[in-house]
């Protein structure tokens, strides 16, 4: 059944949700002395939305004219980007992190006619750039420079330009956005990738309202919740719960400061969160360590209540009915350890979605044990982010859920997941033959991933289809298959990468949490020290070791580790190793510990 969509655009679905519950809250951002959060009502981001749209409208900003934004999640981004599509224009998404020679190329590839920059340090990244189509930078912070070849100005000045020009025209933003139609071009988002140069993927409104309703439809949001939203705008991930939020009208607190996260949570006390599995996997870690530090009674108490939590989980996963011996059991384990992960959390939580990277089915069955399910999702940016997702009252773990409202999914012949549907992009942008490559003949879109459909149209993820490894002796292996059960196994693992492409046999480098490892370290000759030096000492190598040994007792023989390398440091975004939706580029990796890699199969015939 088709899904019903009653918007033109996201700005049709912005302003009626501003007319609907004028004074309701909105959006709220951490206050300047970090007090607590300030809201802005419906009515007021709708104020500024229409101001910012009217200054862009006189900046010479149209339909469809590509606007970048090069900042990290903050509430103005969020204004930014409704000014934006109220004007007509496309909002063109650039990462806070980006280095200057990729944010120039998007910049200029959009054809980006105004550029919001944070500060001038991020405005810096395209100064001197050859940018035809650049008319302004708009800085959220900072003092514009008048020496800067392109003309600069704040936002406050851009919002004063527009209600200058609202108060001639008062009906302007709303003439301009009853000309914007579902098939307008509304987002330009540019994949990170994991290898290449970042192509843009052309969204369009339509795709974006659809993700918006089939968010409800699913019952994932709802207008009695308070979502806190941290993943950043800059990826289709956040873009889509963006959308969601103004369908539903829910009230959403806006913070990408990460660091800020795990302390925030109590304060604000969401019902709704979403993040990538990294999050999940540390606030796994830390429970885990924090209860193993503890030692005697209390690690006991611990292992037991996970034991029971487990079982509960399994019965339910299986259909079956829990026992009134377990369900007691288990009201004892909730109060007397689970309460402490959900009071870390806010105490309040109802929905817990994961995406952007697989979700290893261990962890989502610790959280589901200690009552905060999970609800792993899955989708792609050239699909604007949701697609699949578990539904809250239907949760399969080890899988992404069920295809969201009306999309439809078939696995082709060599296991390649397809989506067909209004989410699906309407190409890349300025690469035609790309574009046409990634449709079948009947228009499904080729995501690239493996993957299995059952009789209840649960979706299983297999792998990435250009990550499969093939070993020298011809099998198949699924490296985030095997990363993710280490990191359930090991809770000092911070990331893992199995390699074995070519190879005679499988390696792991593998890099631990440094919090996590310093605990460990705690009580030892090696307390006190740097990360580096703690794992390079022949106990942490030792203790790493034990976690491989568990982690082969599972896997098929030529799935087996044979060594692991502890790397000196963490991968980063920076270094070319990890996205910034925090997805590992294999390829970067592989490049940059090449000699730690060589290492491993010195004296062998892998390379042959």
């Amino acid at each position: 059944m088709a899904l019903d969509v009653p918007y033109r655009s996201i700005p049709d679905m912005f302003l009626k949700r501003v007319a609907a519950t004028p004074d309701r809250q909105a959006f709220a951002h951490p206050a300047a002395d970090d007090s607590g959060p300030v809201w802005l009502t419906w009515s007021q981001m709708g104020r500024r939305a229409k101001a910012i749209a009217a200054g862009l409208h006189g900046l010479g900003v149209g339909l469809e004219n590509p606007v970048a934004i090069l900042a990290n999640t903050r509430i103005e981004w969020v204004l930014a980007d409704f000014g934006i599509m109220c004007a007509g224009g496309a909002t063109t998404t650039v990462y806070p992190t980006t280095e200057p020679e990729d944010a120039i190329h998007i910049v200029a590839d959009s054809g980006s006619r105004v550029l919001f920059a944070e500060n001038p340090a991020q405005a810096a990244k395209i100064a001197g750039a050859d940018l035809p189509a650049l008319t302004h930078v708009v800085l959220f912070d900072g003092t514009p420079d008048p020496a800067a070849a392109l003309p600069q100005l704040t936002l406050a000045d851009l919002e004063e330009r527009g209600e200058r020009a609202l108060a001639a025209e008062p009906d302007l933003i709303d003439m301009i956005v009853a000309g914007i139609g579902p098939d307008h071009l509304a987002t330009l988002i540019y994949t990170s990738g994991t290898t290449g140069r970042p192509k843009g993927v052309e969204l369009l409104h339509g795709g974006w309202c659809w993700e918006g309703v089939a968010q409800a439809h699913l019952g994932l949001l709802r207008e009695d919740d308070l979502q806190y939203l941290w993943l950043p705008l800059s990826h289709s991930f956040g873009k889509t719960l963006l959308c969601g939020a103004t369908h539903v009208g829910l009230p959403t607190y806006v913070d990408g400061r990460v660091d800020k996260l795990v302390d925030l949570l109590g304060v604000i006390r969401p019902s709704l969160m979403c993040g990538a599995p990294r999050v999940f996997e540390k606030v796994y870690n830390k429970s885990v360590t924090t209860a193993q530090s503890g030692g005697g009674a209390k690690a006991k108490i611990f292992a037991w209540a996970v034991e029971v939590g487990k079982r509960k989980v399994a019965l339910e996963q299986a259909g079956s009915a829990v026992p009134a011996g377990l369900r007691l059991r288990y009201r004892v384990a909730e109060k007397l350890v689970f309460s402490k992960l959900q009071a870390r959390l806010g105490g309040r939580i109802r929905v817990l979605v994961s995406g952007a990277a697989p979700l290893s089915p261990e962890i989502a069955t610790f959280f589901a044990a200690a009552n905060l399910p999970i609800s792993e999702g899955y989708g792609l940016t050239e699909t604007s982010a949701g697609n699949f997702v578990n539904p809250p009252d239907g949760l399969r773990i080890g899988t992404v859920g069920k295809a969201m409202g009306d999309l439809e999914c078939r696995i082709d012949a060599d296991g390649e997941i397809l989506v067909r549907g209004r989410p699906v992009m309407r190409g890349y942008h300025n690469l035609p033959e790309e574009t046409a490559a990634a449709f079948t003949e009947d228009g499904f879109f080729r995501t690239g991933d493996i993957g299995t459909l059952d009789a209840q149209g649960y979706l299983r993820i297999t792998d990435r289809k250009k990550d499969l490894v093939k070993t020298s002796g011809g099998k198949y292996v699924a490296p985030s298959h095997i990363e993710g059960m280490f990191k359930a196994i090991c809770p000092y693992t911070s990331q893992a990468v199995v390699i074995g492409q070519a190879r005679n046999y499988c390696t792991m480098l593998v890099t631990l949490d440094p919090d996590a490892i310093k605990g460990w370290a705690a009580g030892t000759e090696l307390a006190g020290r740097d990360y580096a030096e703690i794992v390079a000492a022949p106990e942490a190598q030792a203790m790493v070791e034990e976690y491989v040994a568990q982690l082969n007792s599972k896997l098929n023989r030529w799935e087996t580790i044979k060594k692991v390398t502890i790397l000196p440091r963490d991968l980063t975004i920076e270094d070319g190793e990890i996205t910034p939706s925090l997805k590992i580029k294999r390829r970067g990796v592989e490049t940059n510990f090449a000699s730690e890699i060589d290492k491993m199969y010195a004296g062998t015939l892998a390379e042959l």
